[in-house]
């Protein structure tokens, strides 16, 4: 399963971060999603509901959807300060 997941990561992990430093429109994208997944997990955790893995008999715990909600939203802050209100350093002017 290891093999399966570091694959995954490279196929579409390094190309989602190369995207989202190089295009303003799509770190405001990620914004909300971070936004609704992490609100999500923390419904899960605070209503303890045990989520089934889709295609394998595992399960996630609550205690496990508050750690994703956590990091989730940590990324949707990210997302929103680099995505809507840090601007671009402008050049110097030519002297």
């Amino acid at each position: 399963m290891l093999p399966y997941l570091v694959g995954a990561i490279i196929v579409v992990g390094l190309p989602t971060i190369y995207v989202a430093v190089r295009y303003r429109e799509y770190r405001k994208f990620l914004a909300g999603a971070f936004f609704v997944s992490s609100g999500m997990q923390f419904y899960f955790y605070l209503a303890d509901l045990p989520v089934p893995l889709i295609w394998t008999d595992a399960v996630q715990s609550p205690q496990l959807s508050l750690t994703r909600g956590t990091i989730h939203f940590v990324l949707f802050a990210v997302c929103l300060y680099f995505g809507w209100f840090s601007s671009r350093p402008r050049a110097a002017a030519n002297a």
